[in-house]
């Protein structure tokens, strides 16, 4: 992708289909999972207790979802992940330092946000690639998640201020995973 031999909607195509292909491959019940509370601490050590308490629709919907079978999940699939082998041109997914098992639309939401992949039209290239059924509600939910992660580890600065943006968007585009605080009414 970086050196312009695959094009940007290629790249997407190809990573929601490297990911089926790994969703499919069989999870054993000893597999390594990340459960959801210590993936939520752990934000919550970077995050202020007022980013958590935006997002508390999202981590409810995620929450209380009904369980779903387990996948393995790459965790950080993005286009420096993929390496492609002459002379077909195989694409080979690389770096699995964060991989484990765990819900498939939390891979996916991963995925679009390490690729800014967030907007409509973007999102939808990945999710009509992607060979297996998603829950659109949870996906979205799982993306305000991982952004709310990506601005909390990003640097102060232009990082930041990136990864804001992208928290701002989504609050529009999908308002109901978002909390917004009105201000109280006074009665006189």
């Amino acid at each position: 992708m970086r050196s312009g031999l695959v094009s940007d909607e290629r790249t997407l195509k190809d990573l929601a289909g490297l990911l089926g292909r790994l969703h499919r491959a069989p999870v054993q019940p000893w597999a390594p999972r990340r459960p959801f509370y210590e993936q939520v601490a752990s934000l919550g050590r970077r995050c202020p207790p007022s980013g958590l308490d935006r997002i508390g629709p999202a981590l409810a919907a995620i929450t209380d979802a009904s369980p779903t079978a387990l996948v393995w999940c790459h965790g950080d699939l993005h286009g420096d992940n993929v390496v492609l082998a002459r002379p077909r041109a195989v694409r080979h997914l690389v770096d699995f330092t964060d991989a484990a098992a765990g819900p498939r639309e939390s891979d996916v939401a991963q995925t679009l946000v390490m690729t800014d992949a967030l907007s409509p039209l973007l999102a939808r290239t990945v999710t009509d690639a992607y060979p297996l059924a998603l829950d659109h509600r949870l996906l979205s939910a799982w993306a305000v998640f991982h952004t709310t992660r990506s601005w909390a580890y990003s640097s102060p600065g232009d990082d930041r201020v990136l990864w804001e943006r992208r928290l701002d968007d989504l609050s529009r585009r999908t308002p109901y995973l978002f909390r917004t605080h009105r201000p109280e009414r006074t009665h006189r």
